[in-house]
Order: C-alpha cells, then structure tokens, then sequence
C-alpha cells in the first residue's frame, strides 16, 4: 500500500490528473498506521526532493489506533513554498479550526500522510438532530479497483458513532 500512495503522489508530480486505487473501509481501516479524530490547529509548508507538502498541526482528540500522542502533524502534497507553487489532483485540503476523522499512514521517509489522498478524510460536524457526523464528497480523480478496472467513488456521510464502532470491529476482527 505504501509503495502504491508513493507511486500515486510522484505520478501526481509529473501529471496533470491522478490515478487513485479506490480503497474498501476496511483496507483504509488495516492500513493506516494511525486513525485519529482531531482538529487543525496550523499549517506549513515544506519541501521533499521536488514535491512541496502542506503540513497541517493536527490536536489529537482522539485515538482510534496507532500510537501518536496529543498532536500529528500531517503532510498533504501541494501548496506553497515561497515562489514555488504546487498542486496535486486529489490531495485534500483540511482547514484550520476543522475538526476531522483521520485515515492516515507513514511512509518510510516519516512523513504522516491522509491514506488514499482524500479516500482517508472525513469531516467531522454536526448534523441537523445535533448528532455528530462524518462525511467526505466523492473524489473526482480516476479510481481503479484493485483488478484494475476504472470504478466511480461515491461520497459518505455517516453517524460518527456508528463510524467509530465500524473502526472498532475492524481492528478487533483483525486481531483475531
């Protein structure tokens, strides 16, 4: 999967669109290194060989798995850096004072990143019952499935509890 995300993001450098592997639940759920519930407190930016990252300061509310402390901080390709400028097909963009659900991984070289560009961000709010909710629109990239085959991705709104017991289930099927 890490060599997949890295794939996909050097791609993206050197290609107007991207391509993304539509990712199951439960592969973002088994996948990520860390699956936390948090808000944007900054942003930076910085440079890797020759990408630029916006690095989001994340306040870790909670921890669903991985073993991250009180804050994260989460690198999303594209941005800023001076005069140097970026933008990637299918990377988020989070926003500071946002509270999210976070679908992330670290790659080898340390740095945090959301699973599956945007697949693995959900905005956390609150619904019209006042009941909290998840959702993400669908990705407008390219997706292939895992044979292959070009597939649409489609948004997801969800209760957040019913999306923290579908996390846990997941993890607890795993151990078994």
């Amino acid at each position: 999967m890490r060599s997949v995300c890295l794939l996909l993001g050097v791609l993206a450098a050197f290609t107007p669109a991207a391509t993304l592997q539509k990712l199951s639940y439960e592969d973002m759920v088994l996948k990520s290194t860390e699956i936390v519930e948090g808000r944007v407190v900054a942003s930076s930016s910085i440079v890797r060989g020759p990408v630029v990252y916006t690095v989001y300061r994340v306040q870790v509310n909670q921890k669903y798995k991985g073993t991250v402390g009180s804050e994260i901080q989460v690198a999303v390709p594209g941005g800023r850096y001076g005069n140097l400028v970026q933008d990637f097909s299918g990377s988020p963009s989070l926003v500071e004072g946002q509270n999210y659900l976070l679908f992330l991984w670290t790659s080898k070289s340390g740095l945090t990143q959301v699973i599956g560009l945007s697949q693995g961000l959900y905005r956390l709010k609150q619904g019209l019952s006042g009941e909290a909710i998840v959702s993400r629109p669908a990705a407008t990239e390219a997706m292939l499935d895992s044979s292959g085959k070009f597939v649409e991705d489609t948004p997801v709104t969800m209760g957040y509890r019913e999306m923290v017991e579908k996390i846990r289930r997941t993890l607890a099927v795993a151990k078994q």
